[in-house]
C-alpha cells in the first residue's frame, strides 16, 4: 500500500472517529438513560431552561415499593444556595408531575407519599436564582398499579366526613452530640390534609385531588407555597424543614381541584 492511500486512510479513519465523537447523547446526560426524559424536561422545566445533574439534589426512596399507593419520598438540596423552586416529576407514571415546592422561608427540603404505577426514576429538579434546573434523583421498582386503585377512604365512603380535615405539629430538631447549638437547632413542620386524592384513572371517579397549600405564620407571611397534583398519596402527609422554628401560631390554607378550601391553625 503506497504511502499516499495509508495517509488518506488515516485522514479518513480520524474523521469518521471526529463525527463518531461528537455524536449528540439522546439521553442528554441522563444517568438512568431514559427515554421519557427529554420530553419531560422540556415540557415541565422549559424547552430553552439549561439542566445539569447535580450530586447535591438528593432524591431517596425505597429500592422497591411494597406499597405502590404510598412510596416515601425524601428530596433534600444541600450545598446548593439560592434554591427558589423544587419539581417532582416520575418517569414512567401516566401523570408524571407529583408536586412543585417553592420554599420561601424554609429550607429546600420536602418529605411526602405518592403513587408508583411502575418501576420509575423519580427525579427532583432544583431551581435556582440563575434559571439553571439541578437534577437529582433516585430508581424505585415496584409491581405497579398505584395510579389505578381507588384508595381506602374511596372504598369504604368515609373520605365525606373527613375531608379537608388538617392535623400538624413543629417539631425542633434534636442538638446533634458534640457539635454547636447551632448545628441541628431548626425545625420541621409535619401536617396532614385528609383527601381521597383521586387520579381520575379508576373507572367512575374523577380527578379530585388537593391542588395548593400554603404555610403561614402569625403576621400572615406565607413561609412556603406548594401546588400538587393527583400522584400525590392519598391523605398526604408533608414535612418541611426550617432553618429556625416559626415564630408564634401556623396558618396552613390550601384548596381542591373542585374549589374546596382547606383552612387550619396551628397553634
Amino acid at each position: 500500500m503506497s504511502m499516499c492511500i495509508r495517509h488518506l486512510l488515516a485522514a479518513l479513519l480520524t474523521l469518521w472517529l471526529g463525527h463518531a465523537t461528537a455524536a449528540p447523547d439522546p439521553f442528554e446526560g441522563d444517568p438512568y438513560q431514559s427515554h421519557p426524559w427529554v420530553d419531560m424536561r422540556k415540557a415541565y422545566l422549559g424547552a430553552d431552561a439549561k439542566a445539569v445533574f447535580d450530586a447535591r439534589v438528593q432524591v431517596r426512596g425505597p429500592v422497591f415499593a411494597e406499597d405502590p399507593m404510598n412510596v416515601p419520598i425524601t428530596v433534600s438540596v444541600k450545598d446548593l444556595p439560592g434554591v427558589d423552586r423544587i419539581v417532582v416529576l416520575v418517569d414512567r407514571n401516566p401523570i408524571r408531575k407529583v408536586l412543585e415546592y417553592q420554599p420561601m422561608s424554609a429550607l429546600p427540603s420536602v418529605s411526602f407519599r405518592f403513587k408508583l404505577e411502575q418501576a420509575s426514576p423519580v427525579r427532583a429538579a432544583a431551581r435556582t436564582a440563575d434559571g439553571v434546573w439541578h437534577i437529582g434523583g433516585t430508581l424505585v421498582d415496584s409491581s405497579g398499579g398505584g395510579c389505578t386503585v381507588a384508595g381506602a377512604t374511596r372504598k369504604d365512603g368515609s373520605w365525606t366526613q373527613t375531608l379537608g380535615l388538617v392535623s400538624a405539629r413543629v417539631f425542633d430538631a434534636t442538638p446533634i452530640p458534640g457539635e454547636s447549638a447551632a448545628v441541628g437547632s431548626g425545625s420541621r413542620l409535619r401536617l396532614k390534609v385528609m383527601h381521597p386524592m383521586d387520579t381520575g384513572l379508576v373507572g367512575g371517579i374523577p380527578a379530585f385531588y388537593v391542588n395548593r397549600l400554603s404555610v403561614r405564620d402569625a403576621q400572615d407571611r406565607e413561609l412556603l407555597r406548594l401546588q400538587t397534583f393527583e400522584p400525590v398519596s392519598e391523605n398526604p402527609v408533608f414535612s418541611f424543614d426550617f432553618p429556625t422554628r416559626p415564630a408564634g401560631a401556623l396558618r396552613i390554607v390550601g384548596t381542591d381541584n373542585n374549589g374546596n378550601r382547606i383552612d387550619a391553625k396551628l397553634e
